[in-house]
């Protein structure tokens, strides 16, 4: 089934764009409260980034105010706080280091992808999945968890059980959702030898995640959209 969208502006002020770019601001202070074991102010901190991340995806959609910018800001944004939460629990031993293996390695697993698709000439890089989207969330709900974890009492217990629980389903989706990007790339590159060259750049079309339409200069098939082009 195929999802027709417009393409993304080369706006820069718009109200997604500003609420990525504040989240993205937000990375280091971040880790620094996490590693100073201000745990409350860095809970306070992630909650705003989830809040931010849900809104600036829903207004995107609702006003179209989908740009090239928040293409790179959105995922960015996610993947930082991601990092810096690896970075700030590992180094206070709350989660094992095979866990930042894992999920580092996926994100070295999906690197050639953005290349490949460019090169077949084709208008940005792979749509969010929703399946990655899921995976994103599932590890953003798992990171505050496990830092509550890491206090005594009932309510750590139950925090780090959950938040495990979390951690193990998104870094499951996250690899999955690698799988899914790389099937993708394989369409494509499979449509472009089948398909002409194209003599110029032509309109942009979309495809479900079945199959492509349009050779090189359309869009690749489309995940769930939030405004952000980049694989998660």
């Amino acid at each position: 089934m195929s999802t027709l969208q417009e393409a993304p502006q080369d706006r820069i002020v718009t109200v997604p764009n500003i609420l990525s770019l504040a989240r993205l601001l937000g990375v280091p202070l971040f880790l620094w409260l996490v590693l100073i074991e201000a745990d409350w102010w860095a809970l306070g901190l992630l909650v705003f980034a989830g809040l931010s991340d849900w809104l600036d995806g829903k207004l995107a959609r609702a006003f179209n105010q989908t740009s090239k910018l928040g293409m790179v800001l959105d995922p960015a944004a996610d993947r930082l706080y991601i990092l810096a939460t690896l970075v700030g629990l590992t180094i206070r031993d709350i989660i094992p280091l095979w866990l930042v293996l894992a999920l580092v390695a996926r994100e070295v697993s999906i690197l050639p992808i953005a290349p490949i698709v460019r090169r077949l000439g084709y208008g940005g890089t792979l749509p969010v999945h929703f399946i990655g989207k899921a995976a994103t969330m599932c590890l953003l709900y798992s990171f505050p968890l496990l830092l509550l974890g890491d206090h005594d009492g009932g309510a750590g217990t139950a925090a780090r059980v959950v938040g495990w629980a979390f951690a193990g389903w998104g870094t499951a989706l996250y690899w999955w959702a690698a799988v899914l990007y790389w099937v993708q790339t394989r369409q494509l590159v499979l449509a472009g030898r089948a398909s002409p060259p194209a003599s110029g750049p032509g309109p942009a079309s979309e495809a479900g995640d079945q199959g492509t339409e349009g050779g090189p200069g359309a869009e690749p098939p489309a995940g769930d959209q939030k405004g952000a082009g980049t694989p998660r």
